[in-house]
């Protein structure tokens, strides 16, 4: 069996993938500063590569007999006063050069759908300056490209929960959010595919009005959804842009601007997100 290298196991996707692959029998090695989280997160795998992808010194050989790298690593908030460019192409550079280094066979990278479209936003210019990088690095690759998690349609039902759920222009872009599991299954897949792109949705094509509307009947409250012009949020974008730094106004510049367009990508998978807000209403009722 094929021995995979897991950057990022702690994360949303990542967690999923490691389940993946153990379900999977698998043999897995992951990269990350902290077994205290892995065992936290339920992660239980004996060959745990300690180090910090951004201190290339401290990853020298972690790829040595692996044969394929899975890699979820990047920030969607940034902390310890790291950048996107740091993260998400450095980090993930700094593990390409090992793995090119080693004699890996293929790498898998999760970036985002319409990353190249969005090259304006900081977090999808640090994840297609690495996919440049990939793609002329001479190895097999697949650049996976989700339009959004079931994880962060869950503000919409907290916004339910509380009573009005707020929406800038009309609420009718499109979107099918995937469920990490689904996601997961894909990646793993990828391991023998041979995909150098592969977008990927959930299997429901949904508007923000209706995720809205499935919210509120999760929650069990009145439906209140508040329109807010378009020029509100090209204004809030902008006095963002000049008065904070990027550390605070780059997770909220992603989501004001993904939730303008749509982002609808190839249906896959079986997680629906009604179930998944039935689940968010029995942890959080």
């Amino acid at each position: 069996m094929k021995k995979i290298l897991l950057a990022g196991a702690t994360g949303y996707l990542g967690c999923h993938i490691a389940e993946k692959l153990i379900q999977s029998s698998y043999d897995i090695r992951v990269i990350g500063r902290s077994p205290r989280k892995l065992a936290e997160k339920g992660i239980e795998i004996e060959d745990i590569f300690q180090s910090e992808l951004t201190h290339p010194e401290t990853i020298k050989n972690c790829c040595d007999g692996i044969d394929t790298v899975i890699s979820t690593v990047g920030i969607t908030r940034q902390k310890d006063g790291l950048t996107y460019l740091d993260v998400d192409y450095q980090a993930n550079l700094n593990l390409l050069n090992e793995a090119l280094e080693s004699g890996v066979r293929k790498f898998i990278y999760v970036s985002v759908l319409n990353g190249e479209k969005l090259r304006h936003l900081k977090i999808c210019d640090a994840k297609e300056t690495f996919v440049e990088q990939l793609e002329k690095s001479g190895l097999e690759y697949c650049v996976a490209r989700p339009n959004g998690f079931f994880s962060d349609m869950a503000e919409f039902y907290t916004m339910a929960q509380k009573g009005g759920i707020y929406i800038f222009g009309s609420g009718e872009q499109k979107i099918n959010p995937i469920h990490g599991e689904d996601l997961a299954a894909v990646c793993v897949n990828e391991i023998h595919n041979t995909d150098k792109v592969v977008k990927v949705g959930g299997p429901d094509i949904l508007t923000y009005n209706e995720i809205s509307a499935i919210a509120f009947e999760a929650a069990g409250t009145k439906p209140k959804i508040i329109h807010i012009p378009d020029w509100a949020r090209k204004t809030v974008l902008g006095c963002l842009r000049v008065f904070t730094s990027s550390k605070f106004y780059g997770p909220i510049e992603f989501f004001l601007t993904v939730t303008a367009i749509d982002m609808t990508a190839p249906a896959y998978g079986t997680h629906r997100l009604r179930d998944h807000f039935a689940d968010l209403r029995q942890e959080h009722p």
